[in-house]
């Protein structure tokens, strides 16, 4: 997926082999400028992972483990990443005060989109694209610009997905910067919206076969399965969906109303809706759905594999937030 945005979250899928930790010491903040030869951020920090060396044909997901520098609780109201030739995509997780693994860790063990599930892991930025800058909406309709919060020392993890399609080894890094608004601005808070559907099953070779699954013997899709609650009151101004190469069709909805659709898994482009009055669902709720058609002699069900697994994720950001949301099925926490 090439969008600005990529949505990984659910059940760990141990990966095997590991990595070698590198590069910028505990926090992984450096003063270099990126491969655009932009500096760091004078307000905000900038996180470089170490060189990976990722092999001819391999596919593989690592995690990097660290701590933000920052010593202030910051609102980001950017978000700029640099991912080298080589780099499928990458997602941003923060977990709180929990040390999922230790600070400088990189690792391809349980690098799964829970590989922090027991730290409570947030969905926080993720891109796909070799350059991805996402800026804040930067008026709410009331003339305060949109801010994400990042606490002082917070402990986070990147995953960061591989495909060497090269005949040679390549190295591989990101650059992450986070931009935040000067001390004194009032900001209203956004956060993520994430669901992740996690009865995925594929028959052998199906062709436009639709998840969640019509009820046998009817053929009508059970809607109420992939149903999520909305907050009350929230607006959102960006909304896309996540699957894998299986996937045919995405969409989400507004009741009956069509709020995003796509036909291209890997370049779903987010549905963006940067200023007043963005985006509200009347109904109060939010329906997702992806089609696949499944080439394979094999079953295919969820998981965080891109090459043997499948995902059907609705994804967006809201305001105003006290906390992200993450529904589950059509349970929203």
């Amino acid at each position: 997926m090439r969008a600005r945005l990529v949505f990984a979250f659910g059940a760990a899928i141990a990966l095997t082999a590991c990595g070698s930790p590198g590069g910028p010491g505990p926090g992984g903040d450096d003063d270099t400028p990126d491969a655009g030869g932009d500096p760091p951020p004078a307000n905000g920090f900038r996180i470089v992972t170490p060189d990976i060396d990722i092999q001819p044909g391999q596919e593989i997901t690592y995690c990097y483990y660290f701590r933000t520098p920052n010593t202030k609780m910051l609102g980001i109201k950017r978000w700029k990443s640099e991912m080298t030739p080589g780099s499928h995509h990458m997602i941003m997780f923060t977990t709180g005060n929990t040390d999922v693994q230790p600070v400088g860790t990189v690792s391809s063990q349980n690098c799964g989109g829970g590989a922090g599930i027991g730290g409570a892991p947030v969905w926080t930025y993720a891109a796909q694209t070799p350059t991805a800058d996402l800026r804040l909406p930067a008026d709410d309709g009331t003339g305060k610009p949109l801010g994400m919060d990042v606490a002082p020392n917070t402990a986070a993890y990147l995953q960061m997905h591989y495909l060497n399609t090269t005949d040679a080894a390549i190295k591989v890094h990101v650059t992450l910067d986070a931009e935040a608004h000067d001390d004194a601005v009032a900001y209203t808070k956004t956060a993520a919206y994430v669901t992740f559907y996690g009865q995925i099953k594929i028959p052998a070779l199906a062709q436009n076969h639709t998840e969640p699954r019509p009820v046998p013997p009817s053929t009508e899709l059970n809607l109420a399965n992939s149903t999520c609650d909305v907050p009350a009151g929230s607006k959102f101004w960006l909304m896309s969906t996540h699957a894998h190469k299986q996937a045919v069709h995405t969409e989400v909805r507004d009741g009956g109303a069509m709020v995003f659709q796509s036909d291209d898994w890997e370049h779903p482009i987010p549905r963006m809706q940067m200023a007043a009055p963005f985006f509200e669902f009347q109904s109060g709720k939010l329906t997702y759905l992806c089609r696949y058609t499944n080439p394979t002699n094999r079953e295919i069900k969820t998981g965080d594999s891109a090459a043997t697994d499948e995902m059907c994720m609705a994804s967006g950001y809201f305001f105003p937030a006290t906390k992200p949301v993450f529904c589950f099925n059509n349970i929203a926490f």
